[in-house]
């Protein structure tokens, strides 16, 4: 099992960590993202997307109402936020399975509520509020695919 954790000083650092692992994600690559309200996920989404090559310019936002969102870059983010939904019979009813087996990235806002859902393939990130602006951001998997994910973004960050 692959477990990273590194420590966020500002909003601009989390977008920063965000873009170097959207940089190396691949079609058919699932994130699962936790944390509180306000830690950040969303944030850290809009650096996945610039890492996907979406351009900086595309606002992404969190998909509460939508459920998901889809940005088109190099390759297709499917945002989804599974806050609202009250059962994981409302999340496959919605048709979300199918974006997690899609041919983009998957992001999904909320996966601790459901777990189970995700890929055994998925990396886990989980942000958490330190203060204002510095987040504790882990990174887990224990997929080789996830574990080659997050090794590739370790040396990115010692490079970065």
């Amino acid at each position: 099992m692959a477990n990273f954790s590194i420590q966020s000083g500002s909003d601009e650092q989390t977008l920063k960590l965000g873009r170097i692992i959207g940089s190396l994600l691949k079609e058919g690559d699932v994130v699962g993202l936790t944390g509180e309200l306000g830690s950040g996920k969303t944030r850290f989404t809009k650096g996945i997307a610039e890492g996907l090559g979406i351009p900086p310019t595309v606002v992404v936002t969190s998909p509460s109402f939508a459920l998901v969102n889809e940005y088109q870059g190099e390759v297709t983010l499917y945002h989804m936020d599974i806050y609202r939904l009250e059962s994981q019979s409302e999340f496959y009813s919605a048709g979300l399975e199918e974006y997690l087996y899609g041919n983009g990235v998957a992001v999904m806002e909320w996966a601790d509520r459901w777990p189970e859902v995700l890929p055994d393939y998925s990396i886990r990130i989980q942000l958490e509020i330190v203060d204002d602006h510095r987040r504790n951001i882990t990174f887990s998997g224990n997929h080789p695919r996830a574990e080659e994910i997050i090794a590739s973004f370790m040396k990115g960050v010692e490079k970065a």
